[in-house]
């Protein structure tokens, strides 16, 4: 799983990890799912799994640059580097678009998530009616999922921890999207609006020197709140991963039906054409640090086809099939070249 990478495939595993992490961040989108499709999800289910008893005793030995080789280090901070880099880049420019062009988004992940069915379905070789119920049992749980009323904030350490055990299955189960569950959790805007606004503030205020704008006592708690969330994600990743790189071993042609599945039935959080249904307290609209309304839902439906607007929706879902199309080409060429 350590092989040698030119500089060129750490600068690609990089942005894959970009993409990644873009994608944990919007709501219905699956970190897991990009992962996967882009061809790193299993090295780094097995990489977060050596993060146990060996690793330890090779850190107490001080024999450093073993455990450097085993945990796989410079895959790690390639994928995870350009993950945490997106939070301040890439999802910055998703915010804007998401504000901005909003449907035309949804439509180009709508897109992106049909081409990774498709993509993940030709390579599955295993089909049979055990496997496609599977694949209905997956399509089941997804689907239901988007369905889900969502809970209210709650900012209490405790809870933030187990958001973040929670939250993290984004990144390791492919078609489960993180954000959707903070959503459902009624934590998104807390940990991941509000925590991350506060902590880029916070670092730039103390790179520029600027420390007399920062208001200590509300910095104070949103920082706790995103350092217990950054461990209650390490946990859940570690653990997560153990879980799912045992079965993977034993069980992999399931796991990948209800994966396949799973996708497929994520396909209603991404759904282009809905209306967002903001959180109330008594007939009040709950607005974030920065005066907008809290999404708490999503209310589907069905587009009149005989507005332009759709269509150039439909326009964009063909470009999102194509970005992932154009990945896998790249994946296959770039594969047949090396072998």
């Amino acid at each position: 799983m350590s092989e040698k990478r030119s500089s060129k495939e750490k600068l690609f595993l990089f942005l894959k990890g970009l993409a990644m992490g873009s994608a944990n961040k919007v709501p219905g989108v699956s970190g897991g799912a990009v992962a996967f499709v882009l061809g790193f999800y299993e090295e780094m289910i097995y990489t977060f799994r050596k993060v146990n008893l060996k690793a330890f005793k090779l850190l107490i030995a001080g024999r450093f640059r073993s455990l450097f080789q085993y945990l796989n280090i410079s895959f790690l901070l390639l994928v995870m580097g350009g993950s945490l880099f997106s939070y301040f880049s890439i999802s910055i420019v998703l915010d804007f678009l998401l504000t901005r062009y909003e449907t035309y988004v949804w439509s180009t992940f709508f897109g992106m998530i049909l081409g990774s069915v498709y993509y993940i379905g030709r390579n599955y070789e295993y089909w049979n009616s055990k496997n496609i119920g599977f694949v209905l049992l997956g399509i089941i749980m997804g689907a239901a999922l988007s369905y889900l009323p969502p809970a209210t904030e709650n900012s209490n350490l405790w809870f933030v921890f187990f958001c973040g055990v929670v939250g993290v299955s984004g990144m390791t189960i492919p078609g489960l999207s993180g954000s959707f569950i903070l959503m459902l959790m009624g934590n998104y805007v807390l940990l991941l609006v509000d925590s991350v606004n506060v902590v880029f503030d916070v670092t730039s205020s103390v790179l520029i020197g600027n420390l007399e704008v920062l208001d200590i006592e509300r910095n104070i708690k949103y920082i706790k709140i995103a350092v217990t969330f950054f461990f209650g994600s390490f946990f859940g990743l570690i653990t997560l991963s153990h879980i799912l790189g045992y079965v993977l071993k034993r069980w992999n042609h399931i796991v990948t039906a209800l994966i396949i599945g799973f996708i497929i039935g994520s396909l209603g959080m991404v759904w282009p054409w809905k209306e967002k249904v903001l959180a109330t307290e008594n007939g009040i609209v709950l607005l974030d640090n920065e005066g907008v309304g809290i999404v708490e839902n999503y209310k589907r439906f069905v587009p009149d086809m005989s507005i332009s607007q759709n269509w150039y929706c439909v326009l964009f879902i063909i470009l999102g099939i194509l970005i992932v199309l154009a990945i896998d080409f790249y994946e296959r060429k770039r594969k047949a070249d090396t072998n």
